[in-house]
């Protein structure tokens, strides 16, 4: 299967998710050899353009197109002719007229990936655009909970928390329901997004502001960092308030069936969205989640650069 690129989850099918989750099984595979490298992408070049602050996204691309042999170039915003005035779109076509192959872009601006694939032709990958959405992180998240719960079809899967600065919540909620999962949106009412009812994928979804409510039944939680850097104004009263309505809480962790799986995209903010135990539960899928970012991005990468129909 071979992907023009991956702007967002939105336009992927089931048979198209499963195809690059399949294939990040493969990679995991290569991740446990002596020599964690395969040839694929011997000859591209790769660049990674990040004009946000990333740790876990920009580094397990960079390494995900080193273990298929491709060549990478890191750019950032700061510091860069963005810094002096220079459009995105010069930015772009400069860097495009050095004959890379494509690029890998995360921006603070809704729509910044598809622009870029538009005003170069060339193949991009969105790590995440404004509010909008983050795909290798659904479809990582997605993977790692396959592992630990079988297919996903059936499942019932809660996010919670800052809803309404999340890039995260939009591509995970597509993810999900086209792989059969139930999901259950949790925020306070200043948290959740405006009109999500209105989203392609919110046909069955469940929305509500008690937590409590869910963890009965949640096969696995998605808490969500509260983003204070995107807030304006006050969307709560105090941390102990949040804590109390929202957080994942020792309390709550023990009151989730026993088989349910604890999730957090990172960084997490210890001790408000979710406590040190939940963190480290036993039950927590955290650090799995960040060794499958390394393998999922492979599978992408592989399935845009490589074989019949990528850009040569």
């Amino acid at each position: 299967m071979h992907l023009p690129h991956l702007l967002g989850i939105e336009g992927l099918d089931r048979e198209q998710i499963t195809a690059v989750l399949d294939t990040a099984e493969e990679m995991a595979q290569v991740q446990t050899r002596e020599l964690k490298k395969l040839p694929a992408l011997r000859g591209r070049t790769i660049v990674n353009m990040f004009f946000e602050d990333s740790t876990r996204t920009k580094m397990s691309f960079d390494l995900a197109a080193k273990r298929l042999s491709a060549d990478t170039m890191a750019f950032a915003g700061k510091g860069s002719s963005t810094s002096k005035g220079e459009s995105l779109r010069d930015t772009v076509l400069t860097v495009a007229a050095m004959g890379i192959d494509g690029f890998v872009i995360r921006h603070s601006a809704s729509g910044a990936a598809k622009l870029a694939m538009e005003w170069t032709g060339l193949p991009v990958i969105n790590a995440g655009d404004g509010t909008h959405e983050h795909p290798t992180q659904a479809l990582l998240d997605a993977f790692t909970m396959r592992r630990a719960l079988g297919p996903l079809q059936g499942r019932n899967v809660a996010i919670v928390g800052d809803l309404r600065h999340s890039r995260v919540v939009r591509s995970n909620l597509l993810c999900l329901r086209e792989l059969g999962a139930h999901v259950t949106l949790v925020a306070p009412p200043t948290l959740m997004p405006d009109a999500i009812e209105d989203w392609p994928a919110s046909q069955g979804m469940t929305i509500t502001n008690d937590l409590d409510e869910v963890l009965a039944d949640a096969d696995a939680l998605m808490m969500l960092r509260v983003q204070r850097e995107r807030m304006s104004g006050a969307f709560f009263p105090s941390e102990a308030d949040y804590i109390a309505g929202w957080g994942l809480t020792r309390e709550r962790l023990a009151k989730l069936p026993d088989h349910a799986v604890v999730c957090h995209p990172g960084p997490m903010n210890r001790g408000l969205e979710i406590s040190p135990e939940a963190a480290d539960a036993a039950r927590s899928l955290i650090l799995d989640q960040v060794a499958a970012g390394v393998s999922v991005r492979m599978a992408v990468l592989f399935h845009i650069f490589s074989g019949e129909g990528s850009h040569a």
